[in-house]
């Protein structure tokens, strides 16, 4: 019911058909959490979503624990410095290895991909595809500085618009090695190892046939993917819908069959719950009623913030739609945040806001791992901190809707 999931859904199954021949994945993926509040017991973690594309904000969430950590340290009376505060006496915020973490992964699956795959070899490199007037250069940045400097590995950044122009597959080579020409110096050829997608996760990037294809050429490639067309599949909202719905079958188990009870229910635990909208559904019914739709925000198959319906817009929402399309959408139980905090946050535009906030904290994780089931590495470290106004409803940095933060723990 989505054009988009759709269109992702027939890339894969034409590289399917053609064949892969790339059997390893990489994921640099980020889980999404705030502190839920309930009636029946103390504080806990609600998942608000997991994100398998363009995880982004490492590299800056690690610059803002260092600026907040040296504002902490300033001797009173230094021309900046934080205000004496009893929370922050002896609290520093944690450590952020967002960067080593993200960079770690992309350095391993370089390693994983092995030698080239060309005749003559050629020099491996890592390839960023970025969006056309990327705004999130310095973020990205502390990775690939991280993948040359620490791991002394090429890396070149790619806007998406430029795919098909600077990489070709050589189409007497059977084993599809990516090949980049960097347009500063076209004669020299590098063999992409590793693509790393911080674009082409929203339905308008693209804006073309051309852009379907660009995807296509990547995913029919022997270069290591993040994420491969079907892993950006599994993040959509419909698979944690299903994952998460508190009726019917039990397809987290089925995931899981060698991990204890015990630790499912704890996984479990974590997670809000979430309806579908088929007729005669008990999400349905949810999202129609105005005195329950306030409980609840409406999803679509989208990342990056600013696609959410929420409380009383979602039943006037869905009547404005076709009824055949409202299975394109996920509707999910608001999680209840913590008590009101006072704070002050930056804006991107220059203001100064404050008020009382509420947090969401996105925890980093890498994988990688092949078609066989088997993990080759497997790593968890860093994490992302956005602080908004309690009253704001959304919470994407990019978007404009929060700022990031520091964690401080107690």
């Amino acid at each position: 019911m989505d054009d988009f999931v759709a269109n992702l859904w027939k890339t894969h199954l034409e590289v399917k058909k053609e064949g892969y021949v790339q059997n390893i994945s990489l994921g640099l993926f980020r889980s999404d959490y705030m502190a839920h509040v309930n009636s029946n017991g103390p504080p806990s973690l609600k998942q608000v979503e997991f994100n398998t594309i363009s995880s982004s904000f490492g590299g800056l969430s690690a610059q803002v624990r260092s600026l907040h950590a040296e504002l902490l340290t300033s001797p009173p009376g230094s021309p900046i410095s934080y205000p004496p505060h009893p929370l922050f006496d002896s609290n520093l915020p944690p450590d952020n290895t967002a960067v080593e973490t993200l960079s770690g992964g992309l350095a391993a699956a370089h390693t994983a991909y092995g030698p080239s795959k060309s005749s003559p070899a050629l020099p491996l490199c890592i390839l960023f595809v970025v969006q056309e007037g990327e705004r999130n250069l310095f973020d990205q940045l502390a990775l690939s500085k991280r993948i040359s400097q620490v791991h002394k590995i090429p890396v070149f950044r790619l806007p998406s618009n430029r795919i098909l122009d600077d990489t070709l597959i050589p189409s007497s080579n059977p084993s599809r090695p990516l090949i980049y020409k960097p347009p500063h110096s076209p004669e020299t050829a590098f063999e992409v190892t590793t693509v790393y997608l911080r674009a082409y996760y929203a339905p308008d990037e693209y804006k073309s046939s051309r852009d379907w294809e660009a995807r296509t050429h990547i995913e029919r490639s022997a270069a290591i993917k993040c994420p491969t067309v079907l892993n950006q599949l599994s993040g959509c909202k419909k698979i944690q819908q299903v994952l998460a719905e508190p009726t019917g079958p039990d397809h987290l188990t089925s995931f899981m069959k060698d991990i204890s009870p015990a630790l499912i229910a704890r996984l479990r635990e974590t997670f809000a719950p979430q309806y579908d909208l088929s007729t005669d559904s008990q999400g349905r019914e949810l999202a129609l009623n105005p005195e329950t739709a306030m409980k609840h925000v409406l999803k679509p198959q989208r990342e990056g913030g600013g696609n959410n319906i929420y409380k009383s817009e979602i039943p006037g929402f869905l009547r404005s739609l076709p009824e055949k399309d409202w299975k394109g959408w996920v509707l999910m139980e608001l999680i209840n945040p913590a008590p009101n905090a006072t704070n002050v946050a930056l804006r991107n535009d220059g203001e100064v806001l404050r008020g009382n906030v509420i947090s969401e904290l996105g925890v980093y994780g890498t994988i990688l791992w092949d078609t066989n089931g088997k993990i080759l590495h497997n790593d968890q470290g860093g994490w992302l901190l956005r602080t908004k106004g309690k009253e704001v409803n959304e919470g994407g940095v990019a978007a404009g809707f929060s700022s990031l933060d520091s964690i401080l723990l107690y």
